[in-house]
């Protein structure tokens, strides 16, 4: 008896481009360090509160913070004349998923 192959989802052109995005923003290490910050302190923090926590410059911070805004990793939101940033919680799901999808993994 033959075994028959077993098929896994195909990943989709469009899948595979947000997911790249997404490695693409975490290739920076301070990227990740910011990611983390935000992950531990569990709140929304200011691009002014970063600064003092991270070895980086505010017009930096912002720079990172945007490009992981355009990802949705973190989320600003307004409060008065200036932007709080916290972690997208949907990621602590969404991104062990799209590593599984990427290995072939169900």
């Amino acid at each position: 008896m033959n075994a028959t192959p077993q098929r896994h989802p195909v990943l989709t052109d469009e899948d595979a481009q947000t997911y790249a995005a997404w490695f693409k923003a975490l290739a920076d290490p301070m990227r990740v360090r910011l990611l983390h910050l935000l992950a531990t302190e569990r709140r929304s923090m200011t691009v002014g509160e970063i600064t003092s926590r991270l070895p980086i410059g505010q017009s930096t911070v912002s720079h990172h913070l945007k490009v992981l805004a355009d990802v949705r990793f973190v989320l600003p939101e307004r409060q008065g004349t200036s932007n709080h940033y916290t972690l997208n919680e949907a990621c602590t799901d969404c991104f062990p998923a799209a590593v599984r999808a990427i290995m072939g993994q169900t």
